[in-house]
């Protein structure tokens, strides 16, 4: 078990261990959605309409199951840090549990998909593909979930060398899999939106698999399949409280930036590329603040595992500072180059190139306003996730999201007339908003030693 660590240099080091190959294999993640974009692209626009729409659909549910397992990072990392192996053993397993209910439970809509896309008004023939995609693609959801468990406990350990190389292994592997069964290579049927379905869900079992054979190798003192069928609703229930709060605030976040497309939509085609092209850059220079909020949990679990307070507001500063470092650097690039960012996505040859890179260029502006108050909510959940306070945070994000968000985001782009950088200077409102409240409530709550207990149901 690492010693604590005092000193700023000291956390910051530690910070930086923890966040670097968090980040690189949420990068890595990130691109297993990008390959599967392009390469349904390259098959045909209606599989590619079909896979976007189902796959939304597919991962808002997903993001909400997955507070269970985000739950488990702080209540490992502080239980580990106490040496409590057994609450650890016990959250672990109770997450797999609920991962495990939840998928069964959300996995039914997905077998009768079709008559609901096309009650959503899509045409027949994406929805028929949708649902081709989605029945499939459910029997991946609880292999997706025990990832997502696996992957926690392994962050709360610190080990997270081995998240980065799954990742790394899967995405590759997903790549090799694309290109067999949408295309039909190497002799294998060509299964188009369906052998992508069937792609994602054999990469999901092989890294269940290769993550379960790990733990269970490295860390044999935890003995995760010991009673894995044994109840436990003292664990569970603590568990459940704090996951289902993670997942809603997932949830509020995510359908912020899908109405937000769909409001952009509604200004007109060239400004909802424009819009999309923004995101697709901003979301990928986050995966580098999403990793150190991953790093925050961690560290602010283990420092409550120490009861250690000085060393809770000490790690928060410092791995703070470690974005704020990062969002400077990123405001600088998208303000002085941001014409180049914005010129990849564009087809040299397209007629509307010059309309979509000058509002490009306009929205990365307010995307630079929009990184510095993004980063600063998720490091302050981050930290406020490692000290196990999760029902507030997601009030106040559901609040800063929808109620203040939203709303300013019509007002200015539609009443006032301000068009797409109103839409985008209202989500900076919301996510300040945010970013004040949030950070404001870690830095002014009273340190609290977390239940754990070495003697109850191992």
């Amino acid at each position: 078990m690492d010693q604590p660590a005092h000193t700023y240099p000291q956390h910051i080091r530690a910070a930086l261990k923890l966040a670097l190959p968090l980040t690189l294999s949420n990068v890595a993640q990130f691109a297993i959605h990008m390959t599967d974009t392009l390469m349904l692209g390259w098959y045909n626009v209606t599989a590619l309409a079909a896979a976007t729409l189902a796959s939304s659909l597919y991962f808002v549910i997903f993001i909400v199951g997955a507070g269970f397992a985000q739950a488990v990072t702080p209540v490992v990392a502080s239980a580990a840090e106490a040496g409590d192996i057994t609450t650890a053993r016990r959250a672990t397993r109770m997450a797999v549990w609920l991962s495990i209910i939840y998928g069964v439970i959300v996995m039914i809509p997905f077998f009768v998909a079709e008559p609901i896309l096309l009650a959503m008004g899509q045409t027949p023939a994406v929805a028929a593909e949708g649902a081709d995609y989605l029945w499939i693609i459910a029997l991946g959801m609880i292999p997706a979930l025990i990832v997502m468990v696996l992957k926690s406990f392994l962050v709360a350990l610190e080990m997270t060398a081995m998240i980065l190389w799954s990742t790394v292994v899967a995405a590759v592997l997903n790549i090799g899999l694309n290109y067999v069964l949408i295309f039909g290579n190497f002799g294998a049927p060509e299964l188009g939106i369906q052998g992508a379905a069937i792609a994602s869900v054999t990469m999901q079992v092989a890294t269940v698999l290769v993550l379960g054979a790990y733990v269970l190798r490295r860390l044999p003192d935890y003995q995760l399949m010991r009673n894995p069928l044994r109840p436990d609703p003292q664990i569970m229930g603590r568990v459940f409280r704090l996951g289902v709060p993670i997942g809603l605030t997932s949830l509020a976040e995510g359908g912020l930036f899908t109405a937000s497309a769909i409001m952009m939509g509604w200004i007109g085609e060239i400004p909802l590329a424009s819009h999309g092209i923004a995101l697709q850059i901003t979301s990928l220079t986050f995966m580098v603040h999403i990793g150190l909020s991953q790093a925050a949990t961690v560290r602010a679990g283990r420092a409550v595992g120490r009861s250690d307070e000085t060393a809770l507001r000490r790690g928060g500063i410092a791995v703070t500072t470690l974005s704020g470092i990062f969002v400077a650097l990123t405001i600088a690039v998208f303000l002085t180059v941001p014409e180049p960012l914005i010129a990849i996505f564009v087809d040299a040859d397209s007629p509307v190139r010059a309309e979509v890179i000058t509002l490009g260029v306009s929205l990365l502006a307010f995307a630079a306003l929009f990184q510095l108050v993004d980063a600063a909510q998720v490091m302050a959940l981050g930290l406020l996730r490692g000290i196990q306070d999760t029902a507030i945070p997601m009030i106040i994000a559901a609040v800063s999201y929808w109620v203040i968000g939203i709303p300013t985001g019509y007002l200015l782009a539609f009443t006032l007339g301000w068009g797409p950088q109103g839409l985008w200077l209202g989500l900076v409102v919301g996510l300040a908003f945010a970013a004040v409240a949030l950070t404001s409530r870690f830095w002014r709550r009273r340190f609290k030693h977390p239940m754990t207990s070495g003697t109850a149901t191992p």
